[in-house]
C-alpha cells in the first residue's frame, strides 16, 4: 500500500445471536437476519445512515428470489439510496472478501464510510427439483400454446415432485468438508482426544466470555433471544468422548458433532471508516487492517490445509513473526482442522515453519466449535471478536486464520494503532 493512501480501520461490529440451525430463528429469512445486523451497528455507533458510503455484504447459500442480498438491505432498512451495495460469495472467507473490498476502496479513496458483514440461515436452505422435473417446467413455461403446455406437463411422475436440499459434498471431489477432514487428521496423525480438548477450550471459553459480557457487547439481541445458544460451558471431555464420529464411523473416525462446528443461523456487521474520517466522527479506532493474504491448494493436498500456506506467506510479505501475534484468532469448522494447521505452522508444509502457537493466545474467547459458525458470517464476527479483545488488552497485533471449501483460505494481520 501507498503510504499516502488511507489506512482501513474497524470501529466496530454487532451481530445477531448465532443459534443452531432449525432453532430460534429457523422462520427468519436471511433478508430479516441481515438487516437487524446492519441495523443494531448503525445504532450502536450513533451513525447516521447518510454517512455510509457502501455496504457489502456476504452470503454461501444462495435465494434464487433475491439476487443482491446487500441492496435488498438498503431498501429493507430505507437507508439512503446512494449506498453502493455489493453481494460476494466465497465458502467460509465470504466474510474476509466482503470486509477486503469495503478496505480496499477506502484505500482507493472511493468510500469513507462502509459496512462489511454477511449472513447464513441454515435453516432456510432453498429445495430443488431433480433436473428431469426443472427441464420439464422450464419447457411448459415457455410453451406458446396451452395445449403445447399440458403435453409437457403431462411428463411428470410422482417422482418429480421430489425436493432436493442443497448437496453439502465437494463438487470437485465428491466427498463432504468433514470427510476430507478426516483424511487430514489421519495423515496429521491427529486423535479423537487432542480434537475433543480443542472444543472443551472452545466452550469453557465462550461461555466465560459469556458471562462476563465480552461476546455479549457484540450481539443485538433478536426475538428474545441475547446471546449465542450453542455454547455448552458445562460441557467436559468425558461428555464430548461418548459423542459418536460421524464421517467415519468405523472404529478410526474421530470427527463427531462434539468437535465440529454446527450448522448455524445468524448475521455479523463490520464498521470500517479511513482513520481520517472517524477522526472527524470521534470514534475510536479499534484495529488497522494492516494486510491480507488468500491462498489456494490441490484439494487432494488437504481441503482445510490452505491456511498452512496463507499464514506464512502473510507473514514474511510484512515482516513480522508468529511470535509478534499476541492474539490468534482460527476458524475452527473442525477441532481437526485446526490441530492439523497449527502442526503445519510449527513444522513447516509447503511453506517454511513460522513456530508454534501458545494455546492462551489462541481464540481466547472461544470461536466457531462453540460460537457457532453461519458461512457467511463469520469472517466479520471473528474479526469483531479479534478487534473487541485487542482494544482491551492494549496489544500490537492479532492474526486471523480462516479455512474455506475448495481448499482456499484466508489470513488477516490487524495492527493497533
Amino acid at each position: 500500500m501507498n503510504k499516502n493512501q488511507p489506512r482501513a480501520a474497524i470501529i466496530g461490529g454487532m451481530r445477531t445471536p448465532f443459534v443452531k440451525a432449525g432453532g430460534p430463528f429457523r422462520h427468519i429469512d436471511p433478508l430479516k437476519l441481515s438487516s437487524h445486523a446492519v441495523r443494531g451497528l448503525l445504532e450502536r455507533f450513533a451513525l447516521d445512515p447518510a454517512k455510509v458510503d457502501r455496504l457489502v455484504w456476504g452470503r454461501v447459500i444462495h435465494d434464487p428470489h433475491i439476487s443482491n442480498l446487500a441492496r435488498e438491505i438498503v431498501f429493507d432498512l430505507k437507508l439512503p439510496a446512494h449506498i453502493h451495495a455489493d453481494l460476494v460469495s466465497n465458502n467460509c472467507i465470504t466474510g474476509i472478501h466482503a470486509m477486503m473490498a469495503v478496505s480496499d476502496a477506502i484505500a482507493l479513496g472511493q468510500c469513507e464510510v462502509g459496512i462489511a458483514g454477511g449472513v447464513e440461515s441454515m435453516s432456510n436452505t432453498p429445495l430443488l427439483f431433480g433436473h428431469d422435473a426443472t427441464r420439464i417446467f422450464t419447457d411448459a413455461a415457455m410453451a406458446k400454446a396451452l395445449v403445447d403446455r399440458l403435453k409437457i406437463l403431462a411428463q411428470l411422475r410422482p417422482g418429480h415432485f421430489k425436493p432436493r436440499a442443497l448437496g453439502v459434498k465437494e463438487p470437485s471431489t465428491g466427498l463432504s468438508m468433514g470427510e476430507h477432514a478426516e483424511i487430514s487428521a489421519k495423515k496429521w496423525d491427529v486423535n479423537r482426544r487432542e480434537q475433543d480438548e480443542i472444543a472443551l477450550r472452545s466452550h469453557q471459553r465462550a461461555a466465560a466470555a459469556t458471562a462476563d459480557g465480552r461476546l455479549k457487547a457484540e450481539i443485538y439481541p433478536l426475538g428474545g433471544v441475547a446471546h449465542d445458544t450453542i455454547v455448552r460451558g458445562d460441557t467436559s471431555l468425558e461428555k464430548l468422548a461418548k459423542l459418536p464420529a460421524v464421517f467415519d464411523r468405523s472404529a478410526s473416525g474421530t470427527i463427531s458433532a462434539g468437535n465440529a462446528s454446527p450448522l448455524t443461523d445468524g448475521a455479523s456487521a463490520l464498521l470500517l471508516m479511513s482513520e481520517e474520517r472517524a477522526a472527524v466522527e470521534e470514534l475510536e479506532v479499534l484495529a488497522l487492517i494492516k494486510a491480507v493474504e488468500f491462498a489456494a491448494i490441490d484439494p487432494a493436498d488437504g481441503l482445510l490445509m490452505a491456511p498452512a500456506v496463507a499464514v506464512p506467506r502473510l507473514l514474511r510479505r510484512t515482516g513480522l513473526t508468529l511470535d509478534q501475534m499476541d492474539i490468534v484468532e482460527m476458524h475452527e469448522a473442525f477441532g481437526a482442522q485446526v490441530a492439523c494447521n497449527l502442526k503445519a505452522w510449527e513444522k513447516g508444509w509447503k511453506e517454511a515453519a513460522v513456530g508454534g502457537v501458545d494455546p492462551e493466545k489462541l481464540n481466547p474467547l472461544g470461536s466457531s466449535i462453540a460460537v457457532g459458525h453461519p458461512f457467511g458470517a463469520t469472517g466479520t464476527r471473528i474479526l469483531t471478536t479479534l478487534a473487541n479483545e485487542m482494544a482491551r488488552r492494549k496489544v500490537k497485533y492479532g492474526l486471523v486464520s480462516i479455512c474455506a471449501a475448495g481448499a482456499m483460505a484466508a489470513a488477516v494481520i490487524l495492527e493497533r494503532p
